[in-house]
């Protein structure tokens, strides 16, 4: 079969991969590295730093997160985007993961672009800017939802072509049997992650709690999030903070110990790829029944789904009911990185 000439379409905030945290990031590496093992022409559109096998084309020779320059600035995605659209000609596909800016550049282009959206539908069209007005205008426009339940959007139908679970290395995750005796939060601090939540059921169970969580400091509701309602509640012994980690070595040793993962979460996240992370080192989730987490989370087989800050104090209680090596056979089985390229590669014949 041909090999396609495939773009990458990745936003130049953060590099590739990334070095903490980073999500949509991780997943647009794992596909970019994969394809090019696969044999297609693959060139990446991301930030200077970026480290790839593919051809790596960038405005920019850092990663803008850490130049400082805060998300919401419009201008530099849009040369971003430019620099890519301008080249639509040299590619059979542009896998767009830069949400509006690849929407908007599609009408413009007769080379065939697919979305993967990584946020929450529902959100952008309950915001108060051009998010809705462009989800409308372009709601014809191929998408991969990363979970079933992304697919549930208020009040517009749009053009879900397939469902593509996001995945990871399982490999670089390293399993453990017997884990430590603290559970553990990883993540980014901001109010919708549930972090306030976590700490709450921490304390109710009297068992430690670590945190091992970015706080974006370009972002400043955030800051002051974690200022004034986090950083009271921190203290050594029981409530610990112990900031950003990244790398498979890191994030193991900091999952594969802990009794169980928290992620009370308050959005509807599409997915949730921390969930997956700590199952593939053993950890049991306790979950939040918002978004994806019954599609990522099996209920009472590789964690527990729940809706109240009472049921995840059972939950806790309940964690020794779970078999770590279901957590990890599970991760393996469904979200594995190989299983998500496949996919993927599939897909692109499909439209190409």
């Amino acid at each position: 079969m041909k090999k396609l000439r495939i773009a990458q379409f990745v936003p130049p905030f953060i590099e590739l991969p990334p070095k903490k945290y980073g999500g949509a990031e991780l997943i647009a590496h794992y596909l970019t590295e994969g394809l090019v093992k696969r044999g297609h022409k693959v060139t990446l559109f991301a930030s200077g730093d970026s480290k790839t096998h593919a051809k790596l084309m960038s405005l920019f020779p850092k990663a803008l997160y850490w130049e400082g320059t805060s998300w919401q600035d419009p201008f530099s995605p849009l040369l971003h985007s430019i620099s890519c659209f301008e080249k639509a000609k040299e590619f059979d596909i542009i896998h767009n993961h830069s949400h509006y800016w690849g929407l908007c550049f599609s009408a413009l282009v007769k080379t065939k672009v697919v979305t993967t959206y990584h946020g929450d539908f529902n959100t952008a069209l309950k915001a108060k800017d051009a998010r809705a007005k462009i989800l409308k205008k372009f709601k014809h426009a191929p998408i991969v939802s990363i979970s079933n339940s992304q697919r549930k959007v208020k009040g517009l139908r749009l053009n879900f072509i397939a469902t593509i679970y996001n995945g990871i290395d399982t490999a670089q995750f390293q399993f453990k049997e017997k884990p430590g005796r603290y559970l553990a939060w990883m993540g980014r601090i901001t109010p919708k992650k549930g972090l306030l939540e976590a700490i709450e059921i921490a304390k109710r169970t009297s068992t430690p709690l670590k945190i091992a969580a970015k706080i974006d400091k370009n972002y400043q509701p955030d800051v002051e999030f974690y200022n004034k309602q986090v950083k009271p509640l921190i203290n050594r012994k029981k409530i610990k903070y112990i900031g950003e980690i990244g790398g498979y070595k890191q994030k193991s040793d900091f999952l594969k110990n802990a009794v169980a993962l928290l992620n009370p979460i308050k959005w509807e996240e599409p997915f949730g790829l921390v969930m997956v992370e700590a199952m593939a080192c053993g950890t049991p989730v306790i979950v939040f029944d918002r978004g994806s987490a019954r599609e990522v989370v099996k209920h009472k087989k590789t964690g527990f789904v729940i809706k109240t800050i009472s049921q995840a104090e059972k939950a806790v209680k309940d964690i020794g009911k779970i078999n770590r090596s279901d957590c990890r056979a599970w991760a393996v089985k469904m979200f594995d990185k190989e299983r998500m390229i496949e996919q993927y590669e599939k897909l692109y014949y499909n439209i190409a």
